[in-house]
């Protein structure tokens, strides 16, 4: 919950900031030169930017949680709590190999199986891979949806 009020409020920050370059875009147009216009016309590209990659983050974002719903009520949620941890926080780096290979090894088992897609990909992240937690789950999300609509 604490993550998504977070969430919450950085996007609300955003919104009022895209909505105060936008406004400078349009300032910019008003001046009738060609400079200006110029100028407006890219600075009011950064807001639509903007609109669309929150957009793609919370729909990313709620698909993803609607997969740990789910998987949460399988009972198949990773469960990392035991793994020893740094004085920062973090997995141990030894620790959360040792948990990679063997998300791995059942994806291998169950390549066609969105849940452990989920798994790897929230065993790359542990290990800090995350372009590669990003490409997994989307992978996950894929075959989640394929499942879906198969029935």
């Amino acid at each position: 919950m604490k993550a998504r009020n977070a969430a919450l409020v950085l996007t609300a920050a955003l919104v009022v900031y895209l909505v105060l370059l936008g406004a400078r875009g349009v300032e910019l147009i008003a001046t009738g030169t060609g400079a200006g216009v110029a100028l407006g016309a890219g600075v009011l590209v950064l807001p639509l930017l903007g609109v669309w990659m929150v957009v793609a983050t919370w729909r990313s974002g709620t698909r993803i949680q609607h997969l740990a719903r789910r998987l949460d009520a399988e009972g198949g949620l990773p469960d990392i709590e035991d793994l020893p941890r740094r004085p920062s926080g973090r997995v141990d780096r030894a620790a959360a190999d040792a948990w990679f290979d063997e998300r791995r090894a059942e994806l291998e088992e169950h390549p066609g199986d969105w849940r452990y897609w989920y798994r790897l990909a929230h065993a790359y992240d542990i290990a800090g891979d995350r372009r590669r937690a990003r490409a997994t789950m989307r992978r996950a999300l894929d075959l989640e949806a394929s499942e879906s609509a198969r029935g």
